[in-house]
């Protein structure tokens, strides 16, 4: 039965009086027949469902149907929740927040390959992070995204399951054996042409990272910089095998990358540390510092989760 069924005026009466509430003076638009129907569609919710879904029917579920409640204010971007712009909280959520995992699986990844990228300890060959990139940054980071995606973030979705898919193919890439990518493309176009290839692969990721970056602009200044610097990273990787010496990729630009995502690597952490760091398991809570146009003071935050 609707909540509204049981006050204390009969229907009868009820048509003959002035309304009192939203739903009343939407009742007194429709005849008997449309109130039946309402109450038989609505008499599993709460009497706020009931008022919601009212309000929404009246404006005809278009794009003012959805009206502002006060427990519904939106919050403000938070790298923490891979939020880049106003959001509004998941009510009884089900499930942590799981930005910080995808955040933390991007960056040890990334960290990993700059690190070799920066020629650390005389390394160059890549094949070391085959594991990772299938294991972590791969497999967890889809999982974040599929996660974020249930709680209905679409940036949150859109950039962890990509940047997983990344990393998959990237080890897919490296795999010896398998698909053979490396060997085919290497005896069909020469070791040069494989190295070109390389450089189409991550100026295609470029791009996509670009797309991201713009959508950052109203956010955090840490979330910014973590997209800004992994945008560089793939530009001058990809310059560096563009570039290539015939051999090798070109050996100061993929350090640049590498400097560039090692960077990268430590800005995801740090937004990762702002989505798990609250008062009750941190002596300190990270700022969130706004760009200035967004007309919003830097103050502490904390996890909506």
């Amino acid at each position: 039965m609707s909540p509204y069924a049981q006050d204390d005026n009969p229907a009868s009466q009820r048509d003959t009086e002035s309304p009192e509430t939203p739903a009343e003076a939407f009742h007194q638009d429709f005849n008997k027949q449309y109130y039946d129907t309402i109450n038989r569609m609505t008499s599993r919710m709460s009497k706020d469902e009931h008022t919601v879904a009212i309000h929404a029917a009246r404006y005809g579920y278009g794009p003012f149907a959805h009206l502002n409640f006060k427990n519904e204010l939106v919050n403000y971007p938070f790298g923490g929740e891979m939020q880049p712009g106003l959001f509004r909280n998941v009510q009884d959520r089900k499930i942590a927040n799981p930005a910080p995992l995808g955040l933390c699986a991007f960056a040890l990844t990334t960290f990993v390959l700059s690190l070799i990228n920066l020629g650390t300890l005389n390394l160059s060959n890549t094949n070391v992070v085959i594991s990772l990139a299938f294991g972590y940054g791969g497999l967890v980071q889809i999982l974040a995204g599929m996660w974020e995606m249930a709680i209905g973030n679409t940036f949150g979705a859109t950039a962890f399951a990509s940047y997983g898919g990344f990393w998959v193919s990237f080890a897919i890439l490296l795999t010896p054996g398998g698909f053979d990518i490396m060997n085919t493309v290497s005896n069909a176009e020469g070791e040069a042409g494989l190295l070109h290839a390389f450089s189409l692969f991550f100026f295609g990721w470029f791009v996509f990272t670009t797309l991201l970056l713009f959508c950052t602009l109203k956010s955090t200044i840490a979330f910014f910089f973590l997209f800004f610097t992994l945008d560089l990273t793939f530009l001058f990787v990809g310059l560096a095998y563009l570039y290539n010496t015939g051999e090798a990729p070109h050996t100061h630009l993929l350090r640049s990358g590498g400097g560039f995502g090692i960077l990268a690597a430590f800005a995801s952490w740090y937004n990762a540390f702002a989505g798990l760091a609250d008062d009750t398991n941190s002596f300190f809570v990270i700022p969130a510092v706004y760009f200035p146009w967004t007309g919003r003071k830097s103050k502490p935050e904390v996890s909506k989760a």
